[in-house]
């Protein structure tokens, strides 16, 4: 069921903002482009400038310079209760003096929206929230969960082109956090809507997303698919933030291939000169401990729910990140080697 009538393209260009005294800038020339109905996720560490970018696009922070464009229009001329924009900040917000209904109708009411219109609009945005049996609840009854969802439906429930989220998750448990986030994901794509969603959380990022934007110290540093950002990081901030994985140096010798760890030759996913040292993003998926690979050693094991996390240090010092279903002592030693096919990201030269 889509909730807009049109799903919103939302554009930042040039963004950029700075704190009053000129000092400090919090968001540098950021330049996103959120296509119609797709789900974009905002990553990146605390104060990187996620929710900065949030609150410019409602309207709750004017840019120093830079443009804001909300299907064509200069949005920046528009007050925010004209920009189409639903808004779910981290506290929810709810008004707790009023019941379930109440709070999912706020909004519409504000606009002088009828009230037979009103009820049934009310009635929608919480059938496709799956509240409806909440109606007359008090907001105190709620559970973390249940909070979320009555703020998603009021949010909605105004018809926003664009639905704007921040760290919708983040007072949540982590094991309900997992079971919250594939309902949250179902419900924002059964409603259509446009949303730019802000989020600290990497796996999260990844598991949602249809485009991925991470950001560092107010700038982008890779938009991408999330498949695409996990497989090929742009560069050594985004494969350790993004990936957890190990940077390593290996020498070029071909165009697009590595000798790595001395003797261990791999693929890697653009052109460098012969004779190149070049960083690579290393993950343990990219590894499997064979016998036609490079003797090492156990340095660290880590159980993880069916699967050991290893590190294993070659004779030349190399630290090399791979998994076993084994259980295998630290001292151990092994042969470890790229998987078949295997293509590493270069990351840095």
């Amino acid at each position: 069921m889509s909730i807009a009538t049109k799903p919103a393209s939302l554009q930042f260009d040039r963004i950029q903002f700075t704190y009053p005294g000129g000092k400090q800038i919090a968001i540098d020339d950021v330049n996103i482009d959120v296509r119609p109905g797709e789900l974009v996720v905002l990553v990146g560490p605390s104060g990187c400038g996620k929710s900065t970018l949030l609150r410019i696009a409602a309207g709750l922070i004017i840019p120093s310079s830079g443009s804001l464009i909300i299907d064509g229009e200069d949005a920046l001329k528009l007050p925010p209760e004209k920009r189409g924009i639903g808004w779910v900040p981290q506290s929810y917000a709810l008004f707790e003096h009023l019941n379930i209904a109440e709070n999912v109708g706020f909004g519409l009411k504000m606009q002088k929206v009828p009230k037979a219109e009103r009820e049934q609009q009310v009635a929608e945005m919480m059938k496709l929230c799956r509240i409806e049996e909440m109606a007359k609840r008090s907001v105190r009854a709620l559970s973390g969960g249940q909070r979320q969802r009555v703020a998603i439906a009021r949010a909605l429930a105004v018809r926003p082109r664009v639905l704007l989220l921040d760290e919708p998750l983040a007072a949540l448990d982590p094991q309900l956090r997992i079971a919250i986030r594939a309902d949250l994901e179902e419900l924002l794509r059964e409603s259509g809507v446009t949303t730019l969603f802000v989020t600290h959380d990497q796996s999260e990022a990844i598991a949602i997303a249809d485009k991925v934007v991470v950001l560092r110290n107010g700038k982008v540093e890779q938009i991408d698919a999330p498949d695409h950002l996990w497989n090929y990081p742009a560069n050594e901030f985004v494969a350790a933030f993004l990936s957890n994985a190990l940077i390593g140096t290996a020498l070029a010798v071909e165009t697009r291939v590595v000798k790595f760890a001395d003797t261990l030759r791999c693929a890697i996913n653009r052109d460098v000169e012969i004779g190149q040292n070049v960083k690579l993003a290393l993950r343990k998926d990219n590894f499997e401990l064979a016998p036609d690979g490079v003797a090492a050693r156990i340095v660290f094991s880590e159980y993880n729910g069916g699967i050991y996390n290893l590190k294993v240090q070659t004779e030349s010092g190399v630290v090399i990140p791979v998994s076993s279903v084994e259980e295998l002592a630290v001292g151990t030693a092994v042969m470890v080697n790229f998987k078949k096919d295997t293509e590493i990201a270069v990351v840095g030269v």
